[in-house]
């Protein structure tokens, strides 16, 4: 059984789950979710966490970060988004307690600079204020390699382009996903 935390925001949850068909409320064998699962709860395999975020685009332009922080930040984050967003955009997040990763999103009915100007680089700066890494289980990508720099100091990237060159000398494997492109090619 995996064994996930969601962090919710009450009021969203409840209004979302209010005027949409919503499984979380009517769970496979359950009538409503009890008032403790809306706090804070861990939930066992049937729970849809990896529909979450299709769910949100739904509702519009969702902002993703996948995180690393120690356990005892990961809500910390997500509370002061909510107070730094305030009725821009909603914020849901996540994470996997054993390993202190954090899927923070960031919903909003559409996508806007101001609202992205409010969330980077602030996620990306608490997150190495805290000793977190802007990447977890899903690496960089394609839209995060440049920002590699708020985890790792320019000494380890420039040596981790290095041992990318020896073991890839071509580039084929993953290219500018890794690494900022200036340095994998």
């Amino acid at each position: 059984m995996i064994v996930e935390v969601v962090f919710w925001c009450v009021d969203w949850l409840i209004n979302f789950c209010s005027t949409s068909n919503c499984f979380l409320l009517n769970g496979p064998d359950s009538g409503l979710i009890c008032p403790f699962f809306l706090q804070f709860s861990v939930l066992a395999d049937w729970v849809p966490y990896a529909g979450l975020p299709e769910a949100l685009m739904k509702a519009g332009a969702v902002y993703k970060y996948d995180l690393s922080l120690p356990i005892e930040k990961m809500y910390d984050l997500v509370e002061e988004m909510r107070t730094r967003l305030g009725a821009l955009a909603k914020v849901v997040a996540f994470g996997h307690l054993g390993d202190g990763n954090l899927h923070l999103n960031i919903s909003a009915p559409q996508y806007e600079e101001k609202i992205l100007a409010q969330i980077e680089p602030f996620v990306y700066e608490w997150t190495s204020k805290h000793r977190g890494s802007i990447s977890a289980e899903h690496g960089l990508g394609l839209m995060k390699a440049t920002e590699i720099f708020y985890s790792k100091s320019t000494n380890t990237v420039q040596l981790m382009a290095f041992i990318k060159k020896l073991l890839d000398p071509r580039g084929i494997l993953n290219p500018y996903k890794v690494l900022p492109h200036s340095l994998s090619s």
